[in-house]
């Protein structure tokens, strides 16, 4: 089944705000939240799916390549979309959203149940999520074109080996916290002229964690992490052009004490051609001919994406005359759809000739043949671009 639009799913349109957006999520989330819909696989499913939408939609560079591509832009082969709460369960989406199910909002709609953090205890959050990385990945012309999977060493924060990422120095050194006792939740009852209302908030001692670390490890100082490297293979989609970004989930910074790992956002760049220039999915190349060329016609080769390629030249090929290759261009990036090559002739004119060229020359411009005659039958110079670019 298709996807749904995401700004659909949240009910708001595509010029809305982050924080009307925020605001969206927690209503639709609230609707449907588990607790309020026990048993209810539906809900449970719309909850799941505005989470998905919300994750993408308050992410500001997630939310561009959206806005660009749609669904397309997370598909097989771009490396996007690092959450999909519709393969994932629910304690997923409580530590991945955080700051939105562990205020006092839930809390004050499901009193006895544990708000926005589940009761069971199971969504605890694990330590503090890592950062996103951004790096820039510059692609030749025809790894461009044609896609390619490179190995790329990523320096960044990684997990510590030592401690396996919780921070603390043996087994022995991590206890259970004794404020929340080992919940990572603290709540608190307040009298209001509407009754009590119970509110649901991280423990400030563990920080949500339900553990706390008596000794930390010697190689992380207890952060569960340590600067390194890593090397990371990334798979470009055909077609990619300079400016477009490509998201790898869990490739960016490692998280803190075992949190979840940031995502690697890697900006393409795309190094100059020597002799072909691009054009959104058209090739171009200007292809120089001398007069006699043009005049009696000849064969030439002339480059491409996939290698050279000759093309023959009628006789009297007039200068601005656009030959035009199918199919030699850039593919769609997120279609079927695929680019030409378009060359533009251009008549060399020498700048320097000799006497006896001259005389030669001056002979022939006397001669009606080289008197220019344009017949109406031949298309202007914007008739000819018009039709190149429609």
């Amino acid at each position: 089944m298709a996807k749904r639009d995401y700004y659909e799913i949240l009910g708001v349109s595509k010029s809305s705000t982050a924080d009307e957006i925020k605001k969206a999520y927690r209503k639709v989330a609230m609707q449907f939240h588990p607790d309020r819909n026990p048993g209810d696989k539906a809900a449970e499913d719309k909850f799941k799916e505005a989470a998905e939408a919300y994750e993408v939609l308050s992410d500001a560079d997630k939310r561009a390549k959206y806005d660009r591509y749609g669904h397309q832009a997370f598909g097989p082969g771009t490396s996007g979309g690092g959450f999909h709460p519709g393969n994932g369960n629910m304690e997923d989406i409580f530590s991945q959203f955080g700051d939105i199910f562990g205020d006092d909002v839930f809390g004050n709609f499901f009193g006895g149940g544990g708000g926005g953090r589940r009761s069971s205890g199971g969504s605890r959050s694990r330590g503090v999520r890592g950062s996103n990385l951004r790096i820039k990945l510059k692609l030749s012309f025809e790894e461009a074109a044609r896609g390619v999977s490179k190995t790329i060493k990523v320096k960044k924060y990684v997990g510590c080996t030592t401690c396996g990422g919780n921070g603390a120095k043996d087994k022995s050194s991590i206890q259970t916290c004794g404020t929340c006792g080992g919940s990572g939740q603290v709540r608190k009852v307040t009298n209001t002229f509407l009754g009590q209302m119970q509110t649901v908030s991280a423990c400030p001692t563990c920080n949500g964690e339900g553990t706390t670390v008596t000794s930390k490890c010697t190689s992380c100082k207890g952060e569960g992490r340590v600067y390194g490297e890593e090397m990371v293979t990334v798979d470009i989609p055909a077609g990619v052009q300079e400016g477009m970004q490509l998201s790898l989930s869990g490739k960016g910074n490692a998280g803190e004490r075992g949190g979840a790992p940031g995502d690697l956002i890697i900006l393409v760049e795309e190094e100059a051609h020597k002799e072909l220039q691009r054009e959104g999915l058209n090739v171009a190349y200007e292809l120089h001919l001398s007069f006699p060329d043009a005049v009696f016609g000849t064969s030439v080769e002339v480059p491409t994406i996939d290698g050279r390629a000759k093309i023959k030249i009628p006789p009297g090929t007039q200068s601005g005359k656009i030959f035009r290759l199918k199919g030699k261009g850039f593919p769609d990036v997120n279609g079927y759809a695929k680019g030409d090559q378009l060359i533009h002739v251009s008549i060399w004119t020498p700048q320097h000739v000799t006497a006896e060229e001259k005389e030669t020359l001056e002979k022939l411009n006397n001669s009606a043949n080289f008197k220019p005659q344009p017949g109406k039958s031949e298309k202007s110079f914007f008739e000819r671009v018009k039709e190149v670019f429609n």
